[in-house]
Parts: C-alpha cells; structure tokens; sequence
C-alpha cells in the first residue's frame, strides 16, 4: 500500500504531538503520526521531575538559566540553542496550559517551582511527581480532538526513504540527500507499506532499552537515530549517555526501572550510605544537587568501594503529610514493596536515562537530509553539551517542535511527493521462526552496553564492547536479509546501530567531559 500525508511524524512523545498540534493548526495539508506503541507508552509518560522554565521573574531570569544550562554541559552546549529554549520557554509553557495540561499551582495561582539538581533557582513546573504523564495526557486529548491530524498505532517505522531506495548511490560525503517519506510495518496485514511525505519528522525518543538498567521504557531502541544513521545522516555527540541516580532499585522489576525523580533531592532528600553515613560532601560542594554526572559517578564509586547493590535516599526528616502529597506516586510505588519512604531510606541506584546525543539538527531542528527534521530526545540540538540539566528535555521538545514547525509550514510549498519510490521488497524471504536469536541478542546487547561502556568506561573495555558488537551486527544483518521485516528484528538492528555509535563516539573522546568518563583519560573536577 501507499499512503501520502503532507507531514510525517514518526514518534508520538511531546516532541511529535506538539509538532503535528502547531502544523495542523495552519491547514497547510493532512498530519499522519506513527506511533509504535500506543499514544500513551512515550518516554514523555515517564518523566516524573518537570519541566524547566524561568517564570518568577521577581527571583530568577534567563541569564541564570542560561548559564546553568552552560555549566551543566561542561560548557560545551551550543550557547545559540541554550539561548532559543530558555528565552522561548515562557510562551510553550503557556501553549501547554492551552492546550489542557495542568501544572500544580500555589494557593495564589502563581505555579509551584520546584529546584532541581544544578539548578540555581525553583523554576521546574510540575504535576505532583508524574509531570511527563499530564503533559502526555493533555497533548493526547488534543491530539485526538483534531479532525486533521491521523494517528496510526502500533505501526513501526522500518526506514526513511532517499534517493538511496531510487538507486542513487548515497554517501556520507554526499552534498544533498533527501527525504522522501517512511517504509513503515503494518502490524495488521505484515506487510511494510510505503508513506510518502513532503515533510518527514522523527520524534523516535532516546535509547535506554540498549542497557539492562535504564529508566526508558522497553521500546526506547532507538530507531530513529539508527534509521537516519544508516541513511547517511549526520549524528553527533553520542557518546554523552546520562544515568539518572536515582532509581529505585529492586531486583523483582525489569526495565523500566522505576525513577526516583531528582526533585526529590531538591526537596531535601540525602544520599547516603545503607549505614547511614553520607558521601558527596566527598564529590562536589553541592552535596546531592550536583548535576546528575557527578551524582551518578559518585553513587557508581561508592557502590564499588563498599561492594553495594544500591546506596539511599533520605526523605525521613521530611514532614511525613508533605512528602506524601509532594510525591504520591514514588510514596505509593516504594509502600508496595514495603517502603514507607516517611520512615525508611530508599533503595536507589544509578540507571541509563536519557542520550544527550542523536540526530544533528540546527536551530529550526532541521537535519542534514532535506525535508527531515528530529525533534526531542531522538535529536542533538546542542542544548545539553555534555550533560543534559535537569527538567530541560520536555522544553527543549516543544520549542523545537514549535521552530520546526515555522520553518516547515514556510517551506512546505516548495515540495512535493516523489512518486517513483518503490514499494518494499521483501520477495524471497521468509517468515522468522527463530525468534529465540532475536531474544538472545537483545539480552547480549543489554550485557556489553551495561558492563562496558557505562558509567566509567576505559578504551579496553571499549575495544571489546566494538568486537562484540560487529559480531552481532554481522549475524544480525545476515538474519534480516532473510526473514520478512518484523518489529522485533528492526528494534535488534536498531539497538546494535546506536550502541555501535555510542562506543565508536566514546572511544574518539580522548578526554573525561560531562556525562563521558574514562580511566584512561581521567580528569575531572574531584579527581583534580
């Protein structure tokens, strides 16, 4: 089948529902999201801190964000792209409220700010401790409400469609590429139908699911950056993977692991040890607000010294009717495997969270093809350097959804479909009872990511992590050229893909910097 659509958003986090809002709201032609899951299983869902904006102006002001945003990135953030979130946050915030999404406010309508790690002042927006969920649920009932916009659910999307497909022969030092819609798996009929596109938007969200520990859930392969990779597109910064440090570690749950936001910190909490003692004093003046790479570092270290599964937080001294009603959810999830988080510390431990790398794309988050931009977690704006500040992804997502969207909706008129694109070609290959690979792989991939380029890294374990990998790859790639295209083959590729990038990208870093450390190039602050 073929399907044409004006805009194509593959990905259905607030990256890509915000985008197809502001295009459909022009009437400048039909919206088709293709979401890989259901609407409501995004990373966006997941994301319990907040939203970071400046709007107490009598206490905070852009220059502050700014320049936390800098220091936070080691100082390696694109200040051009530091400068479009923060100063245009304000307005996004107020299309959210717009659009039903409700922030807790205090008792004089003014919103509840919260200070998250690195932050210098309270400006992360919030609802209770499942902000990500309230922003999803009010994108989604406008989402819904909008005759214009078609919402395709479990559909995955295989490829992006250049000239490559049309027999070109495409490289990376290739002066134009073009996009020209998605191959996209129809779950319904097994078939990979072709979606033609005048504007293709990737809004895939990040890559966690490649570690055995990771706060994302099971769907965050990657695909989006894998699949733009292996289109000759330019990727950047990969290997910045951030750890949250603080999940809640309990060895009956599988990823998702389940987050213990940071704002919880900036209530008060304190890391400590399970005996009591406390350890950051040891890392960093901030104690437990410094930003998350030094937190998550030194919690890794501490594990290791002491041969600990996890260390604590301590919320204990905390008025027990504040905590309840400052965090629900957390207080309801930990009570159900018999945590009072009022009395007892809780179990945390560091976990993937979030890839500050992906798709390069500039200030309009236009990527190097034509007619493709990437949006959200999925992209690489420059924002977060070397480490993403806390409660700046989901701003991040709308101003560049609203900055995609000017800059298409002036450029629309200038494309048009490609109608010599083939269809899908899958002749002579068959359907996959092997399916047992598939899993083994995924499981390996999850081990080599985890046990050697995690948190600390070194070039040997690096090396090996590539060695393993490539194995992988080739077995993988031999079965994909054989079997009919599944969702489960297309995330193994994918995964290897991205955890390919991240090592390739680690092992050219000759230098510790942000989220990257690595022993054979060890300096950072507390190690001076």
């Amino acid at each position: 089948m073929v399907y044409k659509y004006d805009f194509l958003v593959i990905g259905a986090g607030v990256a890509g529902m915000s985008y197809a809002l502001k295009v459909a709201r022009a009437k400048k032609g039909r919206v088709c999201i293709i979401c890989k899951t259901t609407l409501d299983e995004a990373n966006t869902t997941f994301a319990q801190g907040g939203i970071a904006s400046v709007t107490n102006l009598e206490l905070d002001n852009f220059d502050k964000h700014i320049e936390d945003t800098m220091i936070a990135g080691d100082n390696i953030s694109d200040r051009k792209a530091v400068e479009q979130v923060v100063r245009r946050a304000p307005e996004q915030i107020q299309e959210l409220v717009g659009w039903g999404v409700n922030f807790d406010r205090r008792a004089d309508g003014d919103f509840d700010l919260h200070r998250e790690g690195g932050h210098s002042e309270f400006r992360i927006l919030h609802h209770a401790d499942d902000t990500g969920a309230e922003i999803q649920r009010g994108l989604m009932e406008a989402v819904r409400a909008c005759p214009d916009i078609e919402v395709k659910e479990h559909h995955f999307a295989v490829e992006i469609i250049t000239q490559h497909h049309l027999g070109a022969k495409v490289t990376r030092r290739s002066p134009y590429i073009n996009c020209y819609g998605a191959y996209v798996l129809n779950p319904d009929t097994e078939k990979v139908d072709t979606y033609l596109s005048k504007v293709t938007v990737m809004c895939t969200g990040g890559c966690g699911a490649v570690y055995q520990t990771t706060s994302n859930p099971v769907i965050a392969t990657g695909d989006g950056i894998a699949m733009v990779y292996r289109a000759k597109g330019t990727v950047q910064d990969m290997e910045f993977v951030q750890f949250h440090p603080t999940v809640l570690h309990n060895p009956n749950e599988a990823h998702p692991a389940y987050l213990i936001t940071e704002a919880m910190r900036g209530y008060g909490g304190i890391l400590r040890l399970p005996d009591g003692r406390t350890f950051m004093e040891k890392y960093d003046e901030r104690l437990s607000l410094a930003p998350r790479d030094i937190v998550a570092r030194a919690i890794d270290k501490e594990m290791k010294i002491h041969g600990l599964d996890h260390v604590c937080l301590d919320v204990t001294h905390k008025p027990a009717d504040e905590t309840r009603a400052h965090f629900p959810n957390i207080y309801q999830k930990c009570l159900s495997i018999g945590i009072d988080i009022t009395k007892d510390y809780i179990p945390v431990r560091p976990a993937a969270h979030y890839m500050c790398g992906g798709i390069k794309v500039d200030i309009n988050g236009l990527s190097s093809i034509d007619q493709l931009y990437a949006l959200g977690e999925c992209s690489c704006t420059g924002l977060h350097g070397g480490n993403r500040l806390a409660s700046n992804s989901l701003i991040e997502a709308v101003v560049y959804a609203d900055a995609a969207a000017r800059h298409s909706l002036e450029h629309i008129d200038l494309y048009d479909f490609n109608e010599r694109v083939p269809e899908w070609d899958d002749e002579g290959t068959m359907t996959n009872e092997e399916k047992v690979l598939i899993t083994q792989s995924v499981k390996e991939v999850g081990q080599i990511m985890s046990g050697y380029v995690g948190i600390v890294r070194s070039d040997l374990r690096l090396h090996r992590a590539w060695d393993r990998l490539d194995m992988l790859y080739e077995e993988t790639e031999r079965l994909f050229k054989r079997v009919k295209a599944s969702k489960d083959i297309c995330e193994l590729r994918n995964m290897i893909n991205v955890g390919y990038l991240i090592t390739r990208f680690a092992l050219e870093r000759k230098e510790s910097r942000g989220l990257h450390f690595t022993t054979d190039y060890p300096v950072h602050a507390y190690d001076k």
